[in-house]
C-alpha cells in the first residue's frame, strides 16, 4: 500500500511541475523541504514529534534529508530499516581505553530505552486523560518491563573495575547522567517537577522545549487524580486546580479518596488496577535508583560526581522520592 501511495504521489507531483520551466522546476525541488512532504508521500514517521525533512528529486523521487533516498519495501533490508550505519557509528570513545566503549554503549542504550518509555507514558497519559483507563495498562506494564532491563544493565557496568573507569574518567569533563533531558522529562511527566534541570539543556533547544512543555503540563498523576474526581471520589478542588508547573504536595484528602478505591476494589476495579500499575512504575524507578547508587559506590566510592554533585550522597538522597505519594501512604491506613 505504501509503495502504491509513494508511486502515485511521485507521479502526481511530477505531472504538476511538468509544465514549469527548468529554473522553476529546480527551485521547487530544492524548496520541497516541509511537513507537506511527508503528507504527499504518505510517510508519517510514527512516534516522531515533528515531521522529518524531505527533499524532492524530480527524477529519482523523494529523499530524506537526513538519510538519503527513501527505500521501497521491496528493497528494504534490516540495516536500512534500522539505519544501522548511523546507529553503529554513534559510539565515539575519546580516550582509546578499552572499557570506555562499554560506558558509552550502556548510557546510549539507556537513552534509547528512555525514548521508548516516554513514548509509552505519553500514550498512557493520553488514554488516562480521556478516561480510557484499561487500555493504558498495557503501556504502563511495558514501561515497567523496560525499567527492569535498565536496572539489570547496571550489573553489566559493574564489571568495570575502579581502575578501568579511572583510566578514562578524565575525558568525561563535567558531563554526567545527571544532565539527561529524557530522564528529567520522565520524572516530570510522572509528577516529580523541578525546573532547575532546564539549565543543562540551554545548548539543546529541542530538549529544552520538550522539558519546558512537560514542566508546564499536567503530569500522569494529575490526570489520574482528575479521573478520581470524574467518577465522584472526593478530590479537593485545590488539588484539581493547582498550578501544575509546581511540585505536587501530598494531600490527606487525596489519600482518603484512594482509600475508598482500595477498600472497595470491586466497585473501583479500573482505578485500583491503574493505581497498582503506577506503583509498579514508582517501585521500578526506586529500584533503578538504588542499583545506580550501589554501582556508583562500587566503582568510584564516595568521590564527587563528574557533574559536580555529591556522587553517592546525592544519588542516595533521591531514593526517598515518590511520584505517587498517596499510593504508598495508604498502605499504612488499610
Amino acid at each position: 500500500m505504501a509503495q502504491g501511495v509513494q508511486s502515485l504521489a511521485t507521479e502526481a507531483v511530477r505531472a504538476a511541475v511538468a509544465g514549469l520551466d527548468p529554473v522553476k522546476r529546480q527551485t521547487l525541488a530544492e524548496a520541497f523541504i516541509a511537513p507537506e512532504a511527508e503528507s504527499v508521500y504518505g510517510f508519517l514517521a510514527a512516534g516522531r514529534s515533528a515531521p522529518r525533512p524531505c527533499r524532492l528529486n524530480l527524477e529519482a523521487g523523494p529523499v530524506w534529508a537526513d538519510r538519503g533516498p527513501m527505500t521501497d519495501a521491496a528493497d528494504m533490508t534490516y540495516a536500512r530499516y534500522l539505519d544501522l550505519d548511523r546507529l553503529l557509528s554513534a559510539q565515539k570513545p575519546v580516550s582509546g581505553q578499552h572499557d570506555e566503549m562499554l560506558f558509552v554503549i550502556i548510557h546510549q542504550a539507556k537513552e534509547l530505552w528512555l525514548k521508548q518509555i516516554l513514548h509509552e507514558v505519553a500514550l498512557a497519559q493520553g488514554l488516562v486523560r480521556a478516561g480510557d483507563l484499561v487500555p493504558a495498562y498495557k503501556s504502563l506494564a511495558r514501561v515497567s518491563r523496560i525499567q527492569a532491563v535498565m536496572t539489570q544493565s547496571w550489573d553489566i557496568l559493574a564489571t568495570m573495575t575502579p581502575a578501568d573507569y579511572l583510566r578514562f574518567r578524565g575525558v568525561l569533563g563535567s558531563s554526567s547522567g545527571f544532565q539527561s533531558d529524557q530522564f528529567r522529562r520522565l520524572e516530570t511527566m510522572l509528577g516529580l517537577k523541578d525546573p532547575k534541570f532546564l539549565v543543562f539543556q540551554t545548548d539543546r533547544p529541542d530538549a529544552h522545549a520538550a522539558l519546558s512543555q512537560a514542566l508546564a503540563s499536567p503530569s500522569l498523576y494529575d490526570d489520574t487524580l482528575a479521573q478520581l474526581a470524574a467518577v465522584g471520589l472526593p478530590v479537593p478542588q485545590a488539588v484539581l486546580n493547582r498550578d501544575v508547573s509546581r511540585p505536587y504536595i501530598p494531600s490527606a484528602d487525596v489519600e482518603a479518596a484512594w482509600l475508598e478505591v482500595y477498600r472497595d476494589t470491586d466497585r473501583w476495579w479500573a482505578l485500583y488496577q491503574l493505581a497498582e500499575k503506577l506503583v509498579d512504575l514508582d517501585d521500578a524507578l526506586v529500584t533503578w535508583r538504588h542499583k545506580h547508587v550501589v554501582t556508583v559506590e562500587r566503582i568510584i566510592g564516595r568521590r564527587r560526581g563528574t557533574g559536580g554533585t555529591d556522587g553517592v550522597g546525592y544519588l542516595s538522597s533521591t531514593l526517598e522520592r515518590r511520584c505517587f505519594p498517596e499510593l504508598w501512604s495508604i498502605r499504612t491506613q488499610l
